[in-house]
Parts: C-alpha cells; sequence; structure tokens
C-alpha cells in the first residue's frame, strides 16, 4: 500500500512555497498600490462605468474624454466575449452623479454613440467600502470558530477532537492564503480586482474544503474503531487511499464545469471563476496533503509548540 502520509514533509514545503509566493505578490502590490490586491469599487470606494459603443473605439479616445473631466488616471480594460464587442470598462476615484452622467454624455457626443441600454455605472462610497471590508472580515473569523466548535462535537468519539477541528481550519486557511496569493498575482499581471464576487469565492473555496476534510476525517474516525490496534499513520494513510476517488471524481466534475465557463463564459465573471478553480484545486490537495498530515505530525509530537494542545 503506497504510504501518502510518510511524504508529509515534502506536502508541508510545497505548501509552504505556494503560499510563500502569495505573500511576496501581496506585499509587491502592498509597495505600489497601498493594499494587498487591486481592489476594485466594493472595497475601495469609487465610480466603474461599463460602456458600450456602436462602433470600434481607441482607448485613448476614451481616456481623453475622463481627463477632461479631471479624472487624471481612470483604469481602462477592454471587455472580451460574446455580446461584448467595442465594450470598455473604466474604474476611477469617486465621482458625483451628475460627473458621471456628464461623462456618459460626453462619450456618446466626442467617441461614439453608445448602445441604448448597455451602460452601467456603479457608485460605492468610501464608507461602504470600509464596511464591506470589516463584515468580510468579521465573517470569516466566525466562521472558523464555528466550525471549530461543530468538528470538536461531532469527533467527540475520538481522542483529541480538537486536533481534527484545528487541522481541518488550518487547511482551510492554507486553502484561503493560496487564493489570496493567486489574487494578487493576477492583479498585479492581469489587472483583475478583488471585488464583492471574491468574497463569495472565499466562502465557496472554505465550504468545498472542509467538505473534503471532513469527509477524509470521518474515514480515519470509523477505520480507528474497526482497527484499534494499527498504528494512527496507517489508518490515517489508508482512509486517505479510500476516500481519494470520492474526492478526486467531486472536484473533477465541478472543475470541467468551471474550465468551460473560463473558455466560453463572459470577461467579467472570469476572475471569479478563476478564483474558484485555484480554490478548489487547493481544496481537494489540502483536505489530504495538509489537514491530514497535520494531524498525523501533530499526533507523533513533530510539531513541537504543540504538544501540550
Amino acid at each position: 500500500m503506497f504510504n501518502l502520509v510518510q511524504k508529509r514533509r515534502s506536502y508541508f514545503i510545497l505548501s509552504a512555497i505556494i503560499i510563500g509566493l502569495g505573500i511576496a505578490a501581496m506585499i509587491y502590490s502592498f509597495a505600489t498600490t497601498g493594499s494587498l490586491f487591486l481592489l476594485g469599487v466594493d472595497f475601495r470606494g469609487g465610480t466603474r462605468f461599463e460602456v458600450q459603443f456602436t462602433e470600434p473605439v481607441q482607448e485613448e479616445q476614451v481616456s481623453g474624454v475622463f481627463q477632461s473631466f479631471g479624472v487624471t488616471h481612470p483604469a481602462i480594460i477592454a471587455l472580451q466575449g460574446d455580446g461584448l464587442e467595442n465594450a470598455w470598462q473604466v474604474r476611477t476615484e469617486s465621482l458625483s452623479p451628475e460627473t458621471a452622467q456628464a461623462i456618459e454624455d460626453a462619450l456618446a457626443a466626442e467617441v461614439a454613440p453608445l448602445i441604448p441600454g448597455s451602460t452601467q455605472v456603479q457608485s460605492v462610497s468610501a464608507t461602504v467600502a470600509s464596511e464591506v471590508t470589516r463584515a468580510a472580515f468579521v465573517a470569516v473569523i466566525v466562521a472558523a470558530v464555528i466550525i471549530l466548535i461543530y468538528i470538536m462535537m461531532a469527533f467527540r468519539q475520538v481522542t483529541n477532537p480538537f486536533r481534527y477541528g484545528a487541522c481541518a481550519v488550518a487547511a482551510m486557511i492554507h486553502d484561503l492564503f493560496v487564493i489570496f496569493g493567486f489574487a494578487a498575482i493576477t492583479g498585479a499581471l492581469l489587472g483583475w480586482e478583488v471585488d464583492a464576487l471574491f468574497l463569495t469565492a472565499v466562502l465557496t473555496v472554505a465550504g468545498f474544503s472542509l467538505q473534503d476534510t471532513i469527509v477524509v476525517f470521518d474515514r480515519i474516525r470509523e477505520n480507528t474503531t474497526r482497527r484499534p490496534l494499527e498504528r494512527f499513520e496507517d489508518v490515517v494513510n489508508r482512509s486517505i487511499l479510500e476516500t481519494i476517488h470520492r474526492s478526486l471524481a467531486t472536484q473533477l466534475n465541478a472543475m470541467f464545469v468551471l474550465v468551460a465557463i473560463l473558455l466560453f463564459g463572459g470577461a467579467s465573471i472570469k476572475p471569479f471563476i478563476a478564483v474558484l478553480f485555484i480554490g478548489l484545486l487547493s481544496g481537494t490537495y489540502s483536505s489530504m496533503f495538509t489537514a491530514v498530515p497535520l494531524l498525523v505530525a501533530w499526533e507523533k509530537n513533530e510539531i513541537p509548540f504543540l504538544k501540550a494542545a
């Protein structure tokens, strides 16, 4: 029987490298933009325009209109995808409704006619953005605590239920750091912003990660009862091999759908789908190669500062 748990140090090193790269990207983003990610208007406040012209236009034409209204550094992106021909997204600092309307009128008059009903203008105040950020942070913390308590109660038959809960939460945090790093990297390289959809992706990834981890832990609990004389490390390894097919099948089904959306979906949803894809991939990995090896290392007292826990 192939021993997956025996290679746990290699898994820990791989996770450390991936998370380290993500942290480096976040530090770079903070040094260049003042925030860990390229934040959208949902989090930093501002105004976002989405306009679609009836004919092809140049970025310089769009930028010129905004600059004439005192917007010196508009972030302009040409949207791609079906139904998005000649469509542009422009992000600016917060603008008044009157100024936004004047810019929309100027775009239609000075650049090219706009397709009726295609223009969207979204404004989020700095206060609202701050509240969204704070609520998101609190939600993640509360969820982690609730999950820890739930697993401790559900696994109270085992010797150290707290360790199971702590390892599951650690795997979830591992996955969150992976997608945080991915968001920082894609923000720096592709200009992808972190918006309200990113928070949805974070919560979805957390749920998938915990689901996979709990499935493996539940099998460990069953096998521990059935094989009380077998070494814990062997029981854990057996449990991984018994559940790996189910975990891979579940995640692959979801990933096939995500890949299809990435290839054929609209440009505005691609960052959200990409984060989900990376998060689910990380969740599948962490449930078997982070949470479980961490539990084994803890049970064997290989983590000095956790021996007493």
